[in-house]
């Protein structure tokens, strides 16, 4: 709560879903909201099995009816195009440790979206060798009456 309480006097408008081991029985489990023309659907990630399965992530967006999906629950990094849609996994800020096998040591990282209309600019900040790294990744949705 101290944490939700500090981000909104940076940024007010704030949407947060409930994780595994969230307490606040107000959050949702998940939530889409629509910017520009993008849908952006947003969830934990505890509720995809296998948890981070690009495969199960894409029945997860398309029985949310959005052009981009951000989940987490891994603490690991991920951004990819699959069917069309966006999946965005931030990692973890903190690079807390990640219980998925083949995951080496947690690079702490965040990610900000800068959407415009029908596209969106992903930064993507990492933790690497005590030096913060940027990578820029762009998506664009597929024109109106194109296949997804």
């Amino acid at each position: 709560k101290e944490t939700f309480d500090y981000l909104r006097t940076i940024a007010g408008d704030i949407v947060a879903v409930k994780g595994d081991f969230d307490q606040n029985a107000q959050l949702p489990l998940t939530k889409v909201v629509t910017e520009g023309q993008l849908r952006i659907g947003i969830i934990h990630g505890h509720q995809v099995i296998p948890w981070g399965d690009a495969e199960s992530l894409d029945i997860t967006a398309r029985q949310m009816e959005v052009d981009i999906l951000l989940s987490g629950h891994t603490h690991k990094f991920e951004a990819y195009e699959y069917n069309g849609r966006f999946f965005i996994n931030p990692g973890s800020a903190t690079g807390a440790y990640s219980s998925i096998p083949d995951t080496t040591e947690p690079i702490p990282s965040f990610v900000l979206m800068d959407v415009q209309n029908n596209s969106v600019v992903t930064y993507v900040y990492k933790l690497i060798d005590d030096e913060v790294k940027v990578e820029k990744l762009e998506y664009k949705k597929a024109a109106d009456g194109d296949v997804l």
